[in-house]
């Protein structure tokens, strides 16, 4: 029993060491397309600019949906980023001024 409890105990100190960074993920994947501050704008390839109240006001579950599935000519990430790295990504985002 004390075994269990220092491994639970250990693992709840750790998690967040493992937990996914959504600044990094952005400044892999996304930062090409949006900009560092998610400002940047590409008509032409359908990219818009993140960091506007429109964007604020899907919260995290609607920006991890786009994110997820894609839109217009962003790709998917699904199937490239976990569900995790998504929200958190989406999250990051959030921040964007």
């Amino acid at each position: 029993m004390k075994k269990l409890f220092a491994f639970v105990i250990i693992a709840a100190i750790a998690m967040p060491l493992f937990a996914a960074d959504g600044a990094a993920t952005y400044k892999a994947k996304c930062i090409a397309c949006h900009g560092a501050d998610g400002a940047k704008v590409m008509p032409a390839l359908g990219v818009k600019q993140l960091n506007t109240p429109a964007v604020k006001a899907m919260g995290a579950t609607g920006l991890s949906a786009i994110i997820t599935k894609g839109q217009n000519k962003m790709p998917a990430f699904g199937g490239k980023l976990s569900g995790e790295e998504i929200s958190a990504t989406a999250k990051y985002v959030l921040t964007l001024k």
